[in-house]
């Protein structure tokens, strides 16, 4: 019979497992570098509030988007990924329909005290997060089965919700950059990875000209709401030379992607690890921003958030062998059967 201190370790386990909260930190980052940016256009600091609010929408979010993508899959993953929380029986389907739910209202909840505090752009900011759970719910429930359009739809997600600490889009560079990041690397990921349905050309062209075109339609759209308030195109966007950081993080991330896909022997496990890093790198993205467009220490503290969010995937990996090497292991008794003797041959007559 299994210790309380052991059974508690599992069952958390399997919560954390269910909702992926080891990556969560990348959607922490995101979206408190955008309210950093916010706030510190205007020469001043978020409250404490703003950020324990924004937090638990980001945690409530992620982990509502994550469960809620592993309860619609549990009949596919019980062919193909049957060691998961929900398929291996170690999570009642009922249980995880309740954390999801649970994680949806705190969000809610915690999304309408941030708008109350936000007077001028509170309505939009509760509406982007409603607009960021409907994405989550597109994709979960249809858009991964659409191959282009649910491509596009995770980084719309990603762009949604940044905006929600920051309605007013103050920097546009910050949410776009990290929504083409996200699409490119998913597309490549999932072709890297062999992923049914194939991505043919056509879906090829289909992400890239969607992108294209929202890339190309947003930073209009702000262009055209300051250039008449401010003396140049390059004020109205908040162009500044320090936009070189992240441009370089890309160059980098590049040569990354280069360096997986020729140290690892398939290309199924170099998306594997291309994803991962890709998602891990989306807070070095955060904290370039950050130093560009507040200041150096800002910057370093959200990029404290790289070594927290990698060294949680590898203690969740490293936890989930040790559970797994402490369950006892079921024997059987062994039973000898017989097998059925020859009849004997007939005497002579």
């Amino acid at each position: 019979m299994p210790t309380l201190p052991g059974s508690l370790s599992r069952r958390l386990l399997t919560v954390l497992q269910l909702t992926r909260m080891a990556l969560v930190f990348t959607a922490i980052a995101d979206s408190q570098c955008e309210l950093l940016l916010t706030w510190t256009q205007h020469g001043e600091w978020p409250s404490a509030r703003l950020v324990i609010l924004l937090l638990i929408i980001s945690v409530g979010l992620y982990g509502f988007g994550m469960s809620l993508n592993d309860i619609i899959d549990r009949r596919r993953d019980a062919q193909i990924a049957s060691d998961r929380p929900l398929p291996s029986g170690r999570i009642r389907p009922l249980s995880a329909q309740f954390i999801s739910i649970a994680l949806v209202l705190a969000a809610l909840i915690a999304g309408v005290d941030f708008a109350r505090h936000q007077p001028r752009f509170g309505v939009v900011s509760f509406a982007l997060l409603l607009l960021t759970g409907a994405l989550i719910a597109f994709y979960d429930l249809a858009g991964k089965y659409l191959v282009g359009p649910g491509l596009f739809a995770l980084g719309l997600i990603r762009f949604a919700h940044c905006l929600i600490a920051a309605p007013s889009i103050p920097i546009p560079w910050h949410s776009l950059w990290l929504m083409n990041h996200v699409v490119v690397l998913s597309t490549v990921a999932y072709v890297w990875e062999d992923k049914r349905p194939t991505l043919t050309k056509s879906h090829w062209w289909g992400v890239l000209g969607m992108l294209g075109l929202f890339d190309l339609a947003a930073i209009s759209l702000v262009a055209w709401r300051r250039h008449r308030h401010t003396a140049s195109l390059a004020a109205a966007l908040n162009l500044q030379i320090g936009l070189l950081l992240p441009i370089a993080a890309v160059l980098v991330f590049i040569a990354l992607a280069i360096w997986l896909r020729h140290t690892n022997e398939t290309r199924r496990a170099a998306g594997k690890k291309l994803m991962l890093y890709g998602l891990l790198w989306l807070i070095v993205y955060d904290a370039c921003f950050a130093v560009v467009y507040a200041n150096v220490w800002a910057g370093l503290a959200l990029l404290m958030l790289l070594p927290v969010a990698y060294l949680s995937v590898m203690m969740m990996r490293w936890w989930g062998q040790l559970v797994l090497l402490s369950q006892r292991p079921q024997f059987q008794r062994a039973v000898m059967v017989e097998s059925p003797s020859k009849p004997s041959p007939p005497s002579p007559a």
